[in-house]
């Protein structure tokens, strides 16, 4: 699934490939979901016959080429063409041929396939057929057009005849999910997905083990789009299912455990995410798997560096080093990650000669990669190391590393959320070297980006409207500035609760806002109620207290008076001479930890 690998799968593992299934497939039950063949990146050339001296005659009018005999048949009613088409599709495939003359068989196939269905009968070989017509289409890169013919698919099969209409009914939703996730529409991926399980489930029960690698795939679509709650409910589930069926510390137990301990580490539960990951690395070294202990002592070493346990993260860093070095090499990208994850710690502990020079290190092995070093992990690396360079306050040096990473994946499909992630931390830095016009246009971008791949809801979200708010006051559209805060906060309110920093933070922005445009009344209303929240809730020894306080006292004294001047909240939202930079500072500094954590 993209954007969140499976920590049992691999990192260097090569794609899969096309598999087109037997045209006539004979199954009693569901099988495990399968993934949506990678895009090739590379279209073969039409073919283009050319004639060294055409007549006269005949260059005056374009002559097509004389088409395929086997398309040309127009004897689609022939129940034994279908069949023959789909071997051919198949045959094309398997054969290097290219996916384009396949897709000509496909489409001829499914078309024969529905003229044959008996009326009032479900026909799986159209469902199948026009599985195999998806993923081609996939295959092509082309999965706008992929999508229809799944829709058309999954309406196909009638679950309740029995185990075969359930496995095409489950393909075909997997199938689905797979090809919204490459669009990056996150949400209907995550719908397709759960109604596949609703379907598995009642074809095989609640405790096949086919169903639990099911709730593991969906799991990881859940962490992707931040819905921990749910993915914690699911992992457990798998992680309940293979106990019941496997080893104790089998394999399957210890890949379930690792992103059990992904999912509690992003709660803040890093104590259960340590035990998760002790466990899973006690089965691996049963196993003899030294580079997945290696990779599972690389996330101790996270757990521990949460805790502020350096000494024994720097233990666990140098241990998975020794191994990936020994084993993959000195300049492989596991090692720059280790490498990455030392001068996050060296940082965070004040020797930043030591940070430096992992970073350097790191950016050595990333501008010169190994022979089968993905984009995509080039580009995390950047990222990563660019919030280094960002805390280390040098943000002309973390944006350059910023556009190389989106430069990276530009045109990769399923990474519209990471290139948005990109260019919302392209904003940040855009605001802190005064580039405000930039900034504003980097976090529209990113904004537009995460509407469309359905991540409008959640809390990144709603603070990268918060940041384009806080753009937009410096460039003074106070107007769009106080819709952005406004969104941001119904946002903020419905997933993280009132009380949050974030969204005090952009109540205290709004309320700005609403003061410079003259709307007293609600700019007090605002201040009243986040007052209340911190006598009530949060407690009054905070430093911010006294500084709304302050805010509210002035507003009420000019209530319902001609307002002349400049009001003083606004200023503090843009004047940078200002003593009560808060809410800016604030914006920055909570960026980092909610929006890249990897």
């Amino acid at each position: 699934m993209p954007g969140l690998v499976s920590v049992k799968t691999p990192p260097d593992s090569t794609p899969p490939r096309i598999a087109v299934p037997d045209p006539q497939p004979q199954q009693s039950e569901p099988a495990p979901v399968s993934r949506t063949p990678s895009p090739q990146t590379k279209k073969p050339p039409s073919p283009s016959p050319s004639r060294s001296k055409p007549s006269p005659a005949r260059s005056k009018k374009h002559q097509p080429a004389s088409p395929d005999p086997i398309l040309a048949d127009a004897s689609l009613d022939n129940p034994d063409l279908g069949p023959f088409l789909l071997k051919l599709a198949r045959d094309t495939i398997a054969s290097g041929e290219g996916p384009n003359k396949a897709l000509e068989y496909a489409v001829r196939a499914s078309k024969s396939f529905e003229r044959c269905a008996v009326e009032g009968e479900p026909s799986l070989d159209l469902a199948m057929s026009l599985h195999v017509l998806a993923a081609i289409y996939c295959s092509l890169a082309r999965f706008e057009e992929a999508v229809p013919v799944l829709d058309r698919a999954i309406r196909v099969p009638e679950v309740g005849r029995g185990a075969d209409h359930a496995l095409a009914a489950f393909s075909g939703h997997m199938q689905l999910g797979d090809t919204y996730s490459m669009l990056g529409q996150v949400d209907r991926s995550i719908e397709c997905y759960e109604e596949g399980l609703k379907i598995q489930i009642e074809a095989l029960g609640d405790t096949d083990l086919r169903v639990g690698e099911t709730c593991r795939y969906l799991a990881e679509a859940h962490v992707q789009a931040m819905q921990f709650e749910r993915a914690e409910e699911l992992c457990k589930k798998t992680l309940e299912i293979h106990r019941a069926h496997s080893e104790p510390a089998s394999l399957e137990e210890s890949a379930d455990r690792r992103l059990m301990a992904l999912i509690c580490e992003s709660k803040g539960d890093y104590e259960s995410a340590l035990e998760h990951l002790v466990l899973a690395s006690m089965a691996m070294i049963a196993n003899g798997l030294e580079n997945e202990v290696a990779a599972i002592d690389i996330s101790i070493g996270n757990i521990y560096m949460s805790l502020c346990r350096f000494d024994e993260a720097v233990f666990s860093y140098q241990k998975a080093l020794t191994v990936l070095k020994a084993s993959k090499g000195d300049n492989h990208p596991s090692v720059a990650s280790v490498f990455v994850r030392l001068a996050d710690l060296y940082h965070r502990t004040g020797k930043l000669r030591e940070s430096k020079s992992y970073c350097e290190n790191a950016l050595r092995i990333y501008v010169k990669p190994v022979p089968g070093t993905t984009a995509e992990e080039i580009s995390g690396g950047l990222t990563e190391i660019s919030a280094i360079y960002e805390s280390m306050d040098e943000p002309e040096e973390a944006l350059k590393l910023l556009q190389k990473a989106m430069k990276l994946l530009e045109g990769k499909p399923g990474q519209q959320s990471t290139i948005a992630g990109i260019e919302a931390r392209m904003g940040v830095m855009f605001c802190m070297l005064g580039r405000y016009e930039e900034a504003r246009n980097s976090f529209e971008s990113a904004v537009t980006k995460l509407r469309a791949s359905g991540e409008k809801k959640s809390p990144f979200f709603g603070v990268v409207l918060n940041q384009m708010g806080l753009a937009c006051v410096q460039l003074f559209k106070i107007d769009e500035a106080a819709e952005l805060f406004e969104e941001a906060r119904r946002i903020l309110e419905q997933e993280c609760g009132p009380c949050h920093q974030d969204t005090l933070g952009v109540y205290s922005n709004l309320a700005a806002t609403y003061d410079a445009m003259g709307r007293v009344e609600d700019a007090i209303e605002i201040l009243e109620y986040v007052l209340k929240l911190r006598e009530e809730k949060l407690g009054i020894a905070n430093p911010d207290f006294e500084d709304e306080k302050r805010r509210l006292s002035e507003l009420l004294k000019e209530a319902g008076r001609t307002r002349d001047r400049k009001a003083k909240s606004l200023e503090n939202l843009i004047d940078p001479n200002s003593t009560s930079k808060k809410t800016r500072k604030e914006g920055t500094k909570k960026w980092g930890a909610l929006s890249f954590k990897q």
